[in-house]
């Protein structure tokens, strides 16, 4: 494996505990906030995918780029939709 590509999982594997230690110690007021923005953040995985789509070379970059496209369009609309949801159990009942 080349050096690039080891800092590479390196870098992932330490981003993995520290989301996990960052989402273990956030109050449970607060999770409404994060997830928002975790979506809003989301948002650069489809910009990125696009980007692959754009510069394929071959079917399966296309192929690889679309899935990520679709999925990740998926995984914001279905968080924005539960981040709704939660912030509608805060509003008073009239």
């Amino acid at each position: 494996m080349d050096p690039a590509t080891l800092n590479m999982v390196y870098l992932v594997i330490l981003m993995i505990f520290l989301g996990i230690e960052l989402i273990t110690h956030v109050p449970s007021v607060l999770h409404t906030p994060l997830m928002s923005g975790a979506n809003a953040i989301h948002g650069v995985v489809i910009i990125g995918s696009i980007i692959v789509m754009g510069e394929a070379t071959d079917m399966f970059s296309m192929i690889l780029g679309f899935l990520a496209v679709i999925l990740g369009t998926l995984n914001v609309v279905g968080g924005f939709v539960v981040t709704n949801r939660m912030l509608e159990m805060f509003k008073k009942r009239q």
